[in-house]
């Protein structure tokens, strides 16, 4: 089979058809790399108009011997029926034999959450006498306080945060924009590190617009976050598993536990689905910044 050129217009697809991040397109590529290798080792010579759904069951039972977790194995199924999703549409095979494949059943786990004491810890953690110190405050009260995933914190713009109206535009999977209500606490020290500690930093061409920098003056990773919020964690004793994340769902719990609406709190943290946004109604940016200003610790 000529893989990679049935992965290039399935990454295109993904690209222009659903609008899929870079990191997602990825994710569903490695995915279907995964069956073309599982044929491969086990000497199946079959090609992708004959693939069967006994074939993809086996697939699955392979994975599952070789220890991947239910959550693990329902990605990849996931990523095994667009592919054969895209397949059908360009008219490459006329039956889609994953469409009776099933995923198995997954017990969902509420992630960790912090308290609003254990927040002000990891904040008290960091070291304020390092030229990173006010980036990195900014960094843990814009999560908490606007509830963003790491992704989206790393590509603010500072042409993105509207000072006088006390909002950032954030945009969330598949370049979905949303309107995000933005805690007095973050906004303080976000403005603090642009004007104080930001503007001394020589920035790399391309990278001017973005609010978080590394010492390299281009935008921070994902990695840097994750590995920022772990070492936080220990510095500041916090024996939970945490992660960007767990900010993010504090951020939410809080604002729940603080009787706020939760069509507010689904409307900020960019959840709906086609399904949902039936469902919810629209809600103006006026009552979202009430939401936060009423609910919100950091508010």
């Amino acid at each position: 089979m000529n893989t990679q050129s049935y992965l290039k217009g399935f990454s295109a697809y993904l690209k222009l058809e659903r609008s899929l991040a870079a990191n997602s397109i990825n994710a569903y590529c490695q995915d279907v790399e995964k069956l073309f290798q599982y044929l491969a080792i086990n000497e199946k010579n079959t090609s992708l108009t004959t693939i069967s759904l006994p074939d993809l069951r086996d697939f699955v039972a392979w994975l599952n011997e070789l220890g991947a977790q239910a959550s693990t194995q329902s990605r990849i199924i996931s990523g095994i029926k667009s592919f054969f999703l895209y397949l059908a549409q360009e008219n490459i095979i006329t039956n889609d034999p994953s469409a009776l494949l099933e995923t198995p059943k997954i017990s969902r786990k509420l992630p960790d959450t912090l308290s609003v004491h254990e927040i002000d810890l990891l904040i008290a953690a960091i070291d304020a006498s390092k030229p990173e110190g006010m980036r990195n405050k900014a960094i843990i009260e814009v999560l908490y306080s606007c509830g963003l995933r790491v992704s989206e914190l790393t590509d603010l713009k500072i042409s993105n945060l509207f000072e006088e109206t006390e909002f950032l535009r954030v945009i969330g999977k598949g370049n979905k924009e949303r309107i995000v209500p933005i805690g007095a606490t973050a906004l303080k020290l976000v403005k603090i590190y642009l004007t104080e500690v930001r503007v001394h930093q020589t920035i790399k061409k391309g990278n001017e617009d973005f609010i978080f920098l590394n010492r390299f003056g281009t935008k921070l990773s994902r990695i840097a976050i994750f590995n920022l919020i772990k070492s936080l964690a220990v510095a500041a004793g916090i024996t939970k598993s945490i992660s960007p994340h767990t900010l993010r769902h504090s951020f939410a719990t809080h604002l729940i536990e603080g009787g706020a609406d939760l069509r507010a709190i689904q409307d900020m943290l960019g959840h709906a689905s086609i399904t949902t946004t039936e469902i919810y109604m629209h809600l103006d940016r006026d009552y979202l910044k009430t939401v936060i200003t009423e609910f919100h610790p950091r508010a």
